[in-house]
């Protein structure tokens, strides 16, 4: 494992982990909305380190040990999301690095890619969907996700972990495929971020009040020139399996990878060989 950090990043403590070789390329996990850093499994980036890969994962603002701020009111941007990746990767001494996005964090890579080409090597998005028009008129989420949102269960007390672990264990599994998990991992999980993460309420509540404030204000997905590979699951409820397809499409060159049984989540144990093989195929050094 490696060794967690504050970096100052763009004026504000961020929180990262390093796996790997500092020669080897760099996959740079960015997670989704209310992501700490941790679900990004240790194993998972050691299984990339001892592949060839210097793995970094990190605690978006409002997730973790990075700054946060009140409940309901941050005073950043999408756009500030998308300075933290470049900002990680200068604070880190990174010319180019290859982009891992999942959900929230796809659009981030996505924008990141649109905003700052010379400084991504490649993309990947994950259980994600495309930040710019496309061809296609894609469906809306699942029939049960929409019952869980409409009927959503009421906040906890935020100062008490057990009811707050209660509380995301359930909205995890509303959002998960039909792979089977170990429930009392997941639980564990959980409960452990809950208890290492400064603010969990604003963890829950601000990524998705941020302003929108995007730029290029209408990006065109064709002008992304990062080699892309798009990975989506087939049960998930939130994007379902064609916004990926489109995605793929929309992106020139990009090349497309089901998941099968992942839902809208980062992928879950059982797809690790698959995911594991796809990114380090899709992040091979090419020779100059």
């Amino acid at each position: 494992m490696g060794e967690k950090q504050l970096l100052t990043v763009n004026g504000v403590d961020l929180c990262a982990e390093s796996f790997g070789d500092s020669h080897d390329p760099v996959l740079l996990l960015i997670g989704g909305a209310g992501c700490a850093m941790d679900y990004w499994d240790v194993e998972f980036c050691g299984e990339l380190a001892t592949a060839g890969r210097r793995v970094i994962r990190y605690d978006l603002r409002d997730t973790g040990r990075s700054a946060t701020y009140p409940p309901g009111a941050p005073t950043y941007t999408s756009r500030d999301l998308v300075g933290d990746v470049i900002g990680l990767l200068d604070v880190l001494g990174v010319a180019e690095g290859h982009l891992v996005g999942m959900s929230m964090g796809g659009g981030i890579a996505q924008l990141a890619s649109l905003t700052q080409p010379a400084r991504v090597r490649s993309l990947t998005l994950l259980s994600t969907t495309a930040i710019g028009p496309v061809d296609d008129e894609l469906p809306g989420p699942s029939a049960a996700l929409i019952r869980h949102l409409s009927n959503a269960p009421a906040e906890p007390d935020w100062r008490d972990a057990d009811a707050v672990t209660n509380y995301l264990v359930a909205d995890l599994r509303a959002y998960a495929g039909t792979l089977t998990v170990d429930d009392a991992a997941v639980r564990a999980l959980v409960r452990r971020i809950v208890l290492r993460t400064k603010n969990i309420e604003s963890s829950v509540k601000n990524h998705s009040v941020l302003p929108d404030d995007q730029a290029p204000a209408d990006p065109q997905m064709s002008a992304i020139t990062a080699p892309t590979l798009v990975m989506h699951g087939t049960a998930d409820p939130l994007f379902p399996l064609e916004h990926g397809r489109a995605l793929a499409r929309a992106i020139p060159g990009a090349r497309f990878v089901a998941l099968e049984g992942v839902g809208h989540e980062i992928p879950p144990r059982p797809v690790w060989p698959v995911v594991i093989g796809e990114l380090i195929r899709h992040t091979e050094p090419t020779e100059v």
